[in-house]
């Protein structure tokens, strides 16, 4: 792969059409720094690259953790409600009824 003037061997699970997504979304960063920046040292253009890469990366972890608790918090309040509904007088006789 060649990033930043680079080249780099690569070996990764993911076989080569996961490590071709990777260099492209990386590639994609670095273009969006060198098109918001005045510099063109390599080095400051990567650390700025990696710095947006785990900022996103973090906000997304992070508000993945949010979505992930909020289900978790309907999931018991629907299991709460279940169990009232089932254990409650009236669906007891019903349910006697039924048989």
């Amino acid at each position: 792969m060649h990033i930043l003037g680079q080249d780099l061997w690569v070996l990764a699970d993911g076989g080569d059409e996961h490590v071709s997504k990777v260099v492209d979304f990386v590639e994609g960063k670095v273009e969006e720094v060198k098109k918001n920046t005045n510099t063109f040292n390599t080095l400051t253009i990567a650390i700025l690259t990696a710095l947006n890469i785990a900022d996103e990366y973090l906000r997304s972890r992070t508000s993945h953790e949010e979505t992930f608790e909020d289900l978790e918090r309907r999931a018991e309040r629907l299991i709460n409600l279940i169990d009232e509904t089932t254990t409650s007088p009236a669906m007891r006789v019903l349910s006697r009824e039924s048989f």
